[in-house]
């Protein structure tokens, strides 16, 4: 079974709780807090904050104040900007992304099923922004609280 490590999923739940703070007027948020908010410790918060940083996904704001936002509006930053930030490009193998991975892939039918899936994962990825995800998890806590 192909799965996302944590630094992908952990990395999206800190990219959606910084767009859930895009919306105030000083929406920088510091690790601490996000640490508490999405029970992740700020050391792993501080090893996927870098790859986000350079991949300009996110800022860092210095002095009183300051702590990390996003570098651009919810709707500007697919889901694929994010997971290729911290787990690389959208593959299922090796061979879909280096044709020189493997000889066979000329004649390999089961590369191009791989191709395929990979290109379908990757489209459904670059097609949820983060504002989506705010949507959906506005959705999911409107039926908790109606409960």
């Amino acid at each position: 079974m192909i799965r996302l490590s944590t630094k992908g999923r952990y990395g999206t739940r800190l990219m959606l709780n910084l767009a859930k703070h895009y919306r105030n007027k000083d929406h920088s948020i510091v690790l601490k807090n996000l640490s508490k908010e999405e029970d992740i410790s700020i050391r792993y918060l501080e090893q996927i904050i870098i790859p986000l940083k350079l991949n300009k996904l996110v800022k860092s704001i210095r002095g009183a104040g300051g702590g990390y936002k996003l570098a651009r509006h919810p709707s500007k930053i697919k889901l694929t900007d994010i997971l290729n930030a911290l787990e690389g490009p959208c593959c299922l193998v090796e061979c879909v992304e280096d044709d020189e991975y493997c000889q066979r892939i000329p004649v390999c039918a089961v590369h191009d099923v791989w191709k395929e899936a990979s290109s379908m994962l990757k489209n459904y990825f670059e097609s949820i922004t983060l504002e989506d995800l705010m949507k959906r998890d506005e959705k999911k806590n409107k039926k908790i609280k109606d409960k």
